[in-house]
């Protein structure tokens, strides 16, 4: 048997002659198993990792949904690949399919039950679904697993900021700001939360942090406009929104909030020229188009006042400003029927002038 063992090896190692199994001992075939077993292994690895790698590649690329191909191959390859699951989902999250992100993390959870990103990433999922109830238990036990992670508290306050809790907001976003202190997302975040409040010059210090940081940013330069407006301060305003508008020429919410403050000072045919560039840029823009309606009932032409309440309208069925905008132009053109008629619209739509001029117009 020894003499018969050693010559089998030697033919296996020279390559020269065909043998069968039966020529191999238990112990042989057992090895040359495990030796077959170990190349399909390292195989199927090799192949599981070069599809991760593709995906990776074309995730830096945004090219989200050929990488989540990649990545779904590379799961195919090796189940058990956690790093797959995990890219597959956060690139499911950048494409929108949120429902598919909630079934990779949910496996990747399944697989690593204490992998806090995986709950974050999950969160996101829910958060997109507007599914909120489940995006907070998971941004909770993403933070209870790891309290570290700044984004986890961002997003959970985004989170309570669409649920208009905005103390809780607050509280959220200070915590990613006390741990990344340069996560200026936050910082302007913040600033909307407290403007919200109310608490404007808080607000204004929040939105000042971030443009000391990056002066570049033209959205929080039209969100400080957005707040000197509503502490009347016009000319602070008008600044903010004329440095918004020169670092972002197209930025048509800027060019919008400018003709409102210029409408507040009288001057009309500027602000008709800011609403008109914002439609322009933007043209399905509702509130712009409300706001020519706006401008030009107060220019006593009623007729093109109903004309752009009508675009407005039909851009947003539930833009309540321009139902009154409408409503009031109808009033002046003697049409108190379908005056009446937009009011309690915008009435229903909870716009308090809607309630009053119906209450004093319409209501028997």
């Amino acid at each position: 048997m020894k003499l018969k063992s050693i010559v089998a090896v030697l033919f296996i190692g020279l390559g020269s002659m065909v043998y069968s199994q039966d020529d191999l001992t238990p112990e042989e075939q057992a090895y040359r198993d495990s030796i077959t077993a170990l190349n399909l292994e390292n195989a199927t690895i090799a192949n599981s990792q070069e599809a991760y790698n593709s995906g990776i590649k074309l995730f830096a690329e945004k090219k989200f949904s050929q990488a989540i191909g990649e990545f779904k191959k590379s799961i195919q390859f090796d189940p058990n690949f956690t790093a797959a699951y995990y890219n597959k989902g956060v690139a499911e999250n950048e494409a929108s399919k949120f429902a598919d992100a909630v079934k990779t993390l949910d496996q990747l959870i399944n697989l690593k039950p204490s992998y806090s990103k995986a709950f974050f990433q999950r969160g996101r999922a829910y958060q997109g679904l507007n599914e909120y109830l489940r995006a907070e238990n998971d941004y909770e036990a993403s933070i209870k697993l790891d309290a570290t992670n700044p984004k986890a508290h961002y997003n959970y306050g985004t989170l309570r900021f669409l649920q208009k809790d905005y103390d809780g907001a607050v509280k959220f976003f200070s915590q990613a700001i006390k741990l990344d202190g340069e996560m200026i997302n936050a910082y302007n975040d913040r600033g909307s939360s407290f403007r919200m409040k109310g608490e404007y010059t808080r607000a204004l210090a929040d939105y000042e942090t971030v443009v000391r940081k990056n002066p570049k940013m033209a959205f929080v330069l039209n969100n400080i406009g957005s707040t000197k407006a509503k502490m009347k301060d016009w000319a602070g305003a008008l600044a903010a929104f004329n440095q918004a508008i020169s670092i972002d020429s197209k930025f048509h919410l800027s060019y919008n909030n400018r003709g409102v403050v210029q409408m507040k000072q009288g001057r009309l045919d500027d602000a008709i020229k800011d609403f008109t560039k914002a439609l322009g840029i933007k043209s399905d823009y509702s509130p712009a188009a409300s706001n020519l309606s706006g401008v030009y009932f107060q220019k006593k032409d009623y007729k093109k006042a109903q004309e752009f309440a009508d675009k407005a309208i039909k851009m947003d069925k539930e833009n309540g400003s321009a139902y009154v905008n409408r409503a009031n132009a109808k009033e002046m053109m003697r049409d108190m029927n379908g005056a009446c008629e937009d009011w309690n619209k915008a009435k229903e739509l909870g716009i308090e002038a809607g309630t009053t001029y119906y209450a004093g117009n319409c209501a028997n």
